[in-house]
């Protein structure tokens, strides 16, 4: 049965994650970083059975939860933390019990086809505290763009390609590709796929914003499906001011949902709706339905 998800927070609880700086940290040391993480996990405990008692069982979690967890800062060994583990082992049970499916998608920053080796280093510590976070709570996928151009697509590609195959395979097991809105295409996405077996996450919102001219979107998201071995995960948003308005509605539209539908022809998707209201956007859509 397919699930309709958001992300990070939930507006209606409300829900209060907490973050820090750096200089906090350095302040007040690595005990701030695990009161703040332990915070968090409760938080995100939470706002799963408020999910759960509105029947909604996608979620995406957000980055934030262990504060500075890929930074040179953190000599704590947060994964292996009794409390921690007893955190997250709840949050594994509630998405066991009740059939949930549970994301990450780290930010703009993680980009694995810079030309700076520091970049992508950080991205690849990144990328393994994402992977440690999603295997704690049985959390299935990890949304990653392309990144730039750098004047040169082709090449960035390829220097994708060959950043993606030297991935650790726990990060690789769960990291799916997605198209962006001005960059890298759908067809793009799914040629880096095909050179090193990815999975693609599809966005239509981004495909109708950034597309060939001459782009098959049928034939585009059945070669997508080709790309997974699970259900797949796809995204949609409404654009603010019109179709192809990059910034995201607070809510989605119905006829932008009912063209995605069109698209899926009856096969089985989890659709992560990335609109302003959150859970208010999943709520609403669900009514009209």
């Amino acid at each position: 049965m397919m699930k309709l998800g958001y992300a990070c927070i939930n507006m209606s609880m409300p829900s209060k994650f907490r973050t820090c700086r750096l200089r906090t940290v350095e302040e007040q040391g690595l005990e701030k970083v695990k009161e703040i993480a332990v915070h968090n996990l409760a938080e995100v405990i939470r706002v799963l059975k408020w999910n759960i008692a509105h029947e909604i069982y996608f979620f995406r979690m957000s980055s934030d939860l262990i504060p500075f967890a890929s930074h040179p800062v953190m000599t704590w060994d947060w994964q292996r933390d009794a409390d921690i583990m007893a955190l997250t082992a709840e949050i594994s049970r509630l998405r066991e019990l009740h059939g949930m499916r549970l994301s990450m998608h780290p930010g703009q920053y993680t980009i694995i086809n810079s030309p700076r080796v520091d970049v992508v280093e950080k991205a690849i510590a990144d990328l393994s505290y994402h992977q440690q976070l999603l295997d704690l709570v049985g959390g299935t996928d990890m949304i990653l763009h392309i990144g730039g151009a750098y004047g040169d697509k082709k090449t960035a590609s390829e220097r994708f390609i060959r950043a993606y195959n030297g991935l650790p395979n726990d990060i690789k097991r769960l990291l799916r590709l997605e198209n962006d809105d001005k960059t890298y295409t759908a067809t793009d996405v799914l040629g880096i796929a095909k050179a090193t077996g990815a999975t693609v996450c599809f966005d239509i919102h981004h495909h109708i914003c950034n597309h060939e001219p001459d782009a098959d979107v049928a034939q585009i998201v059945t070669d997508v499906f080709k790309t997974w071995e699970t259900t797949p995960k796809m995204h949609i948003s409404s654009g603010k001011t019109g179709a192809t308005d990059r910034s995201h509605h607070d809510l989605i539209h119905l006829e932008d949902f009912q063209r995605l539908m069109g698209l899926l022809d009856g096969r089985d998707v989890d659709i992560m709706f990335e609109a302003k209201r959150k859970e208010q956007s999943v709520l609403a859509l669900r009514e009209k339905l």
